[in-house]
């Protein structure tokens, strides 16, 4: 049988019509309905989130909703009342740039296991997107008179980059040795770029910036006021970091400012802490610092003057958690909530600005009522922000009535950021307990399991609880009429402080 036996005769009757064609991308760009969509979809009405609000706090929210007032701009002006819709038109614009742009967690935080365990570092580094590093080495500087010394002796020691970002850079005597320190060191080859917020740091003064400029160093200011970028303005970058030669960083709640020199010994100068890392830890605050220079200069940072093999001398397993608004949601917000939830004995927090919201609230006294001993210190009577406080203490009942301590340090300002959780993990860095920090700023954020830190971070606490009043919900009740009255209007800003 050959080959031509199995071919067929070709074929010369007219084709077949063929069925008109159909995109296929067409049907599915039609999208499913509603009633679809939400069959599928996750009811978050079947659970029960953390913090619902309270009345007040959904009085807060309406009274923020730019779409409120424009609308009721629109009525004005229908009614030809032009001053009136010129008002609430500009209210409405207001509320619109300064809405937090961050979500907060409201499911997810029940959790059987502790911040001893493998499961809570396998969580924290995958919530926050950040890993902990090994082989560093941490320590702690109680006060200016400690911190400053090793700051300025590490920048006397860089030998290829020093890089800073930092919310307060004031004129005064300290800003002054750093600016002639960091002008010494760039005469002589070592590259230095500071990175200063526009709004902290605009006190820093004439006379620092020319010593800066004529030892040339090179300034950058984050995010500064711009007819262009005024729905920016409230995106600032409070991170306190010095990086010399991409192996040593500096951080915590101090900024370069004369209120930090000494050792808190009065109200003009304040309580704080800084701690320095040496190791892979350090990577991501240069990176936190890069990616703002990038943004604000368009340079981009690179080179193993920046990024140098990371040191294994260190013993200290540590994670370095940077924050931004631009993510979506607070990585330290997290952190901070996870920590809580997976409490069992003790919670620790020194932390000046402490306005929690519903949830914080809630997780808090939840880890009270399963016996964890929970202790809060506060900026007290030295306080350098009164509507701060005010809406702080609006929120103490709540947390008194379920047995939670609360303390205000009395000897000067309080600024440190440090919160211990069971003896086992603790974190130290510039985020304030508060919607600011969470929802609007740049924040750095050091955490760490490493039992001598610890245990001198307890130590410190506990020797600030000797300058403390505890507040006591007696006290908290009879406060008086004035000082409720003085609470209620800042709560009204509650969500930008």
């Amino acid at each position: 049988m050959t080959r031509h036996q199995f071919e067929t005769a070709p074929d010369h009757s007219p084709p077949a019509a063929l069925p008109p064609r159909r995109n296929p991308l067409r049907r599915n760009f039609r999208g499913v309905s509603p009633r679809i969509r939400k069959r599928y979809s996750v009811d978050t009405r079947k659970r029960r989130p953390k913090g619902q609000r309270a009345f007040g706090a959904r009085i807060r929210r309406v009274f923020w909703s730019w779409w409120l007032w424009a609308l009721l701009a629109i009525g004005l002006a229908l009614d030809h009342r032009w001053g009136a819709a010129i008002g609430t038109a500009i209210m409405a614009w207001l509320s619109h740039i300064i809405a937090p742009r961050e979500s907060a967690p409201k499911f997810g935080l029940e959790h059987e296991f502790s911040v001893s365990s493998s499961q809570f570092c396998s969580s924290i580094a995958g919530a926050t997107g950040a890993a902990f590093s090994q082989h560093n080495q941490l320590e702690i500087f109680n006060n200016g008179e400690q911190f400053y010394p090793a700051m300025l002796a590490a920048i006397e020691e860089a030998r290829n980059a020093i890089t800073i970002e930092a919310y307060i850079y004031w004129a005064g005597e300290i800003g002054r040795k750093f600016a002639q320190a960091l002008a010494q060191k760039s005469r002589s080859g070592v590259r230095v770029k500071l990175l200063l917020d526009a709004v902290g740091s605009s006190a820093i003064g004439e006379e620092i910036l020319q010593t800066l400029q004529a030892g040339k160093c090179e300034i950058a200011w984050f995010n500064p006021i711009r007819w262009y970028s005024i729905g920016r303005f409230n995106h600032r970058t409070h991170r306190k970091s010095l990086i010399v030669d991409g192996r040593v960083a500096f951080t915590g709640g101090a900024g370069i400012a004369d209120q930090w020199n000494g050792h808190a010994q009065d109200p003009a100068h304040w309580r704080d802490i800084q701690i320095r890392i040496v190791g892979a830890g350090v990577l991501p605050l240069q990176t936190g610092f890069a990616q703002n220079w990038l943004e604000t200069t368009g340079e981009l940072i690179s080179g193993v003057e920046f990024y140098p093999p990371p040191s294994q001398e260190g013993s200290v397993e540590l994670q370095t958690i940077v924050s931004s608004p631009e993510a979506g949601a607070s990585a330290v917000r997290i952190m901070y909530y996870l920590a809580i939830v997976c409490s069992r004995r003790t919670i620790y927090i020194a932390n000046p600005y402490f306005v929690p919201d519903e949830a914080a609230i809630e997780t808090l006294t939840e880890a009270r009522s399963r016996g964890v001993d929970v202790k809060i210190m506060v900026a007290g009577v030295h306080h350098d922000n009164a509507l701060v406080r005010r809406s702080a203490a609006r929120l103490y009942g709540s947390l008194l009535q379920r047995g939670i301590e609360i303390y205000e340090y009395n000897r000067t300002m309080l600024h440190q950021n440090i919160m211990i959780v069971d003896d086992s993990w603790a974190t130290v860095g510039t985020t304030n307990f508060d919607n600011r920090s969470f929802a609007h700023n740049e924040e750095s954020n050091v955490s760490f399991f490493d039992q001598p830190s610890i245990q001198k971070l307890r130590g410190i606490f506990e020797e600030d609880l000797q300058y403390c009043e505890r507040v006591t919900l007696e006290q908290w009740r009879r406060r008086g009429v004035w000082n409720k009255a003085q609470e209620l209007a800042a709560s009204v800003l509650q969500d930008q402080l």
